[in-house]
C-alpha cells in the first residue's frame, strides 16, 4: 500500500465535479459511480475515498488519507494539522456576515452585543475578536439563513456565491471575512515513497493549470512590425516567426495568458497584426 497514495475528495456538490474535473483532465483515469465511496486508479498509483468536505481535513491530519481536496473555508475552520500544498483556483466563494434586508448598517460594530448563527463558529469567532467585537454565536449545521426569520439569532455569517440564496430569504450581505477556494492538503508524516508520487501529480496539475490559464495566439503581421509586434507578445522564451508566402509578411506564433492578450489587443492591430487567431491550450509543460 505503501506505493499507492489516497486522496480525499468530496462525495457530491461544485467541488467535488471541479476536483473530478481536474484530475481527469491530468490523465487519470477512475471509475466513480453513484454511491462509491472509494475508487482506484487504473493508470495511476492513487486511490480516492469520497467524503464529507468537514470529514477531509481530519481524514488527512489523522493519516487516512495522504492528500486532500477541500474548500480552504472547512480547513481553517477545522485547524487541523496538515500542509496545504496548492491553492486549486476553482469552486470560489466567500464567507459573509448577513442581516434582514430592512436594518441599517454603517459597519462591523453594528453586531455589537448582538447574536449570530453559523456553522462556522471558529473563523467567525476569530474576525469578531479581531474587531474586538462581542457578539452571541449560536453553531448550526445548516439551514443558517433561516435563522433570523425564526427569531434564533439576529443575523448570519455563511458562504455566499452569488447572494441569491440570501435574497430568498430576505437577508443583504453585509462584511465579506473570509475568502475561500479549493485548496489540496496533505498529511504532514508521508513517506519519500509517496511524496514522489505526489510530485507527479502536482506536475499534471500544474501543466494543466498553466494550460487554462495561457493561450496559444496566432497572428500575421508586414516584417516591418515584428519588432513591436514580439515586444507586445514575448511568450515563454521568444515567438516563433515563420515567412509567409506573401513577401514581406510573416506568421508569428506565441504563448500568453489571456488577459494580457486582451490588453494589447489594440495595439496589436494598430501595429499591423492581421488574422488574429486565438487557441485554447490543453496542457503546458515548462
Amino acid at each position: 500500500m505503501n506505493s499507492i497514495i489516497r486522496i480525499a475528495v468530496q462525495k457530491s456538490g461544485r467541488l467535488s465535479d471541479d476536483s473530478l474535473s481536474l484530475i481527469k483532465e491530468c490523465g487519470i483515469k477512475f471509475y466513480n459511480g453513484t454511491g462509491k465511496l472509494k475508487s482506484t486508479s487504473t493508470n495511476f498509483p492513487i486511490e480516492f475515498l469520497f467524503l464529507r468536505d468537514d470529514d477531509i481535513p481530519g481524514y488527512v491530519s489523522d493519516g487516512v488519507a495522504d492528500l486532500g481536496i477541500v474548500g480552504e473555508n472547512e480547513l481553517v475552520e477545522k485547524d487541523r494539522e496538515v500542509s496545504l500544498l496548492k491553492r486549486l483556483g476553482f469552486s470560489k466563494c466567500r464567507l459573509s456576515l448577513a442581516i434582514p434586508k430592512g436594518e441599517d448598517y454603517e459597519d462591523v460594530n453594528y453586531f455589537e452585543g448582538k447574536s449570530l448563527a453559523t456553522s462556522y463558529p471558529k473563523i467567525l469567532g476569530d474576525y469578531l475578536k479581531s474587531k474586538n467585537i462581542h457578539a452571541e454565536i449560536h453553531e448550526i449545521s445548516g439551514s443558517v439563513e433561516i435563522a433570523p426569520s425564526i427569531g434564533l439569532a439576529e443575523g448570519i455569517c455563511d458562504i455566499v456565491s452569488s447572494g441569491s440564496t440570501l435574497m430568498m430569504n430576505g437577508l443583504k450581505e453585509v462584511e465579506e471575512i473570509f475568502k475561500s477556494e479549493a485548496v489540496l492538503i496533505a498529511n504532514k508524516n508521508l513517506s519519500e515513497e509517496k511524496l514522489a508520487i505526489i510530485d507527479k501529480l502536482l506536475f499534471r496539475i500544474n501543466a494543466v493549470q498553466k494550460g487554462k490559464s495561457n493561450k496559444y495566439v496566432l497572428l500575421n503581421a508586414p516584417n516591418e512590425s515584428l519588432e513591436k509586434i514580439i515586444n507586445l507578445i514575448p511568450g515563454m522564451r521568444s515567438p516563433t516567426i515563420l515567412p509567409l508566402a506573401q513577401e514581406g509578411w510573416s506568421s508569428v506564433h506565441s504563448v500568453l495568458s489571456e488577459d494580457q492578450f486582451w490588453e494589447n489587443i489594440e495595439e496589436l492591430r494598430a501595429a499591423g497584426a492581421e488574422g488574429i487567431l486565438v487557441v485554447p491550450i490543453e496542457k503546458m509543460v515548462i
